[in-house]
């Protein structure tokens, strides 16, 4: 496993970041066991780097897991929190609740614009308070917009930034694959930490997942790479690709028969795209909502290509 210093920062973060989404109760919900001991695999596998967000409601999982392990695995975690007050409660929650003292880095969640950056002033003051106190080691930003990524480059207080990246821009809100590449290397060169989410377009790319892997493997500008796993099969197919080695064949059949079905974000807005552009009428809408029928759904992914709000995901 490949291990880089993230930016400017002082954490060492392995090339492969555990994406904690997948895990729990907003996607495979697997049992709390099952879910921790996923994480431990991981670490004794290499990864020394976690995802996870307050949002994700997970965090018992990774305190589990700390416990059976007891190593030292740098946590990210970010927050919807747009007050002071509101920013200090969810980082108090992570600390007690994963069960740390201190939490390495702490985001703000899924930032859209310079001016929702600029509305979450009050939650980045209270980052850097809490970075001043030993609470987190280093401040950042989750984002899906270039602009963001551009914005956050130049300012000093963020330390680290989480931009979504994959070879079809899928859930890029303002631009194109190329273009956050562009962003993403110009805010590496401001010397800031970076690493990459949504390399799998939310699971939509799986069947070209060769193709997805080698292209944000062959970024020189992410220090890190954040994956979702939620089975022992992905896991060891994720560290062969990152480590440059053949996937076992019992691996690859193992993942040919993992179920997986797509899903709709509660966020949804109803706007209707990803229903004309399903060919095998398996999306509807139902009130402001698409709903989706399995038994006609084929997983292509094409219908989340026209999300505009990145709703939906294969998983």
């Amino acid at each position: 496993m490949e291990y880089k210093r993230l930016g400017s920062t002082d954490l060492i973060v392995s090339k492969l970041c555990f994406g904690a989404l997948t895990i729990g109760p907003l996607q495979a919900n697997l049992p709390l066991e099952e879910g921790a001991n996923l994480i431990c695999e991981a670490f004794e596998l290499g990864v020394n780097f976690i995802d996870t967000a307050e949002y994700y409601k997970n965090y018992e999982y990774i305190n589990l897991a700390l416990k059976k392990i007891k190593n030292e695995i740098i946590i990210a975690s970010k927050s919807y929190a747009y007050t002071y007050e509101g920013m200090k409660k969810s980082v108090e929650k992570a600390r007690k609740e994963i069960g740390k003292d201190y939490i390495d880095i702490f985001m703000l969640h899924e930032q859209e614009s310079r001016l929702t950056l600029q509305g979450h002033k009050e939650a980045l003051d209270y980052l850097l308070e809490a970075k001043d106190k030993g609470l987190i080691k280093a401040t950042g930003v989750s984002t899906h917009t270039v602009e963001v990524v551009r914005t956050a480059a130049l300012m000093k207080e963020i330390d680290v930034i989480q931009p979504l990246i994959n070879f079809k821009g899928i859930g890029i809100k303002d631009g194109t694959a190329e273009d956050m590449l562009k962003a993403i290397e110009y805010a590496y060169t401001k010397g800031k930490g970076i690493y990459g989410m949504k390399c799998l377009g939310g699971g939509n790319l799986i069947k070209e997942k060769v193709k997805a892997f080698e292209f944000v493997l062959n970024i020189p500008y992410l220090h890190s790479i954040a994956v979702g796993i939620k089975s022992k099969s992905e896991l060891i197919a994720d560290i062969c690709f990152f480590e440059g080695e053949k996937v076992p064949e019992d691996v690859e059949k193992s993942l040919l028969k993992e179920k997986r079905r797509l899903i709709i974000e509660e966020w949804c807005e109803g706007c209707g795209n990803c229903v004309s552009r399903c060919r095998y009428d398996a999306l509807s809408l139902c009130g402001k909502k698409v709903s989706v029928d399995e038994n006609k759904c084929i997983l292509c992914g094409y219908c989340a290509g026209a999300c505009p709000e990145f709703c939906i995901k294969i998983v």
